[in-house]
């Protein structure tokens, strides 16, 4: 269902920079040095509701002629399921951006929508004439407010709401991507048949928290990436992905305060970079931020002293992916990195939670 359409009568310049761009201020050394649960309070009511999530988004909407806001399906307790795009030629590669899989894990949510104000300023003008973007921002939005079906007493967030990575089901939507559509939860439904199955998707970047204990070369990360491992993936589908991730690598490696390792994940078609890439040939990545809003247990959970720079990460990602794919210039990535990236190691006995 499109809540409007609009002929795209604009043409936007390319992104600048994130310093210009972001409001977010980086202390130096940030990455490795933020709160863990021990010496920084878990605060929610400094992240969207659901509500104001939509209220952003359609005020967005009714700024931007380029943006079009689409109500991709309902979740379990009926709320809409949110997709700004951003098509100007069906011919132009597309690139969709997946947030909050796991409804508590929301500060890339928190760096996307700040990107799409961002896509609406003169500041970005020259990109949406050659790169189409869509936007889903928050899949699991019972699991973001806590409306589900389950008890969440024993989580550790203050704040007027928790948030968890289930559906109201209980269910992890990131398992989800093997089933038949009938089968699958609302949510993943929604987002097979009104957004894989509907669109000419060619990259995919699905972006999510992990604990915040994981580490290479003796520091902390900021976060860790994965192209898809499954077996049936296609080489030319694999290659791209691994471009997408040396893009999104280069952009963050020399920052100063992006530190980015191999995430180690499942190769099962399941989950949703393996799946994506297995039934729709969508070259993916995902990419595991650093910490999470809210969780039971506490290595996972981060203090909100972190958000600057995690927040400004996911901005960082999601600008430097769309001029590399608009300008062209992914088609000449250096996969070499990959070699060498290390992978992520813990600090304790910390499992993978992707």
């Amino acid at each position: 269902m499109t809540i409007k359409k609009k002929v795209l009568s604009v043409s936007l310049s390319g992104l600048m920079a994130l310093g210009a761009v972001t409001a977010v201020g980086m202390p130096a050394g940030a990455v490795g040095n933020g709160p863990s649960t021990g010496n920084g309070s878990i605060q929610t009511s400094i992240l969207h509701t659901y509500d104001s999530l939509t209220e952003y988004l359609k005020t967005q909407d009714a700024k931007q002629e380029a943006m079009q806001l689409e109500v991709i399906g309902q979740s379990v307790k009926g709320r809409d399921i949110y997709m700004a795009k951003y098509i100007s030629n069906p011919e132009n590669p597309t690139i969709l951006f997946l947030t909050q899989q796991h409804g508590n894990e929301q500060l890339t949510t928190e760096g996307a929508l700040e990107f799409i104000k961002h896509l609406g300023t003169g500041k970005t003008s020259g990109v949406l004439k050659d790169v189409n973007i869509l936007v889903i921002p928050m899949l699991n939005a019972d699991g973001a407010m806590g409306d589900v079906n389950f008890s969440l007493d024993d989580y550790l967030a203050d704040g007027d709401r928790h948030l968890t990575r289930y559906n109201a089901n209980r269910v992890d939507l990131n398992r989800e991507h093997d089933k038949e559509t009938v089968q699958m939860e609302p949510e993943a439904r929604a987002l097979h048949e009104n957004v894989f199955q509907k669109y000419n998707i060619d990259y995919m970047i699905d972006l999510h928290h992990q604990g915040t204990l994981s580490e290479t070369e003796g520091k902390l990360v900021s976060g860790s990436i994965l192209y898809p491992t499954n077996s049936n993936v296609k080489p030319e589908v694999l290659e791209k992905s691994k471009k997408l991730g040396s893009v999104v690598f280069n952009a963050l490696h020399h920052t100063g305060w992006g530190h980015i390792g191999k995430y180690v994940g499942g190769t099962g078609e399941n989950i949703g970079r393996n799946g994506a890439a297995v039934r729709y040939d969508i070259s993916t990545l995902l990419f595991e931020m650093r910490g999470m809003s809210d969780h039971n247990y506490e290595p996972y959970a981060l203090g909100q002293k972190s958000n600057g720079y995690l927040i400004k990460q996911t901005i960082t990602t999601l600008d430097a992916t769309v001029k590399a794919i608009a300008d062209g210039s992914i088609n000449s990535a250096d996969t070499s990195f990959w070699d060498t990236l290390p992978e992520q190691t813990t600090r304790q006995n910390e499992e993978a939670d992707e």
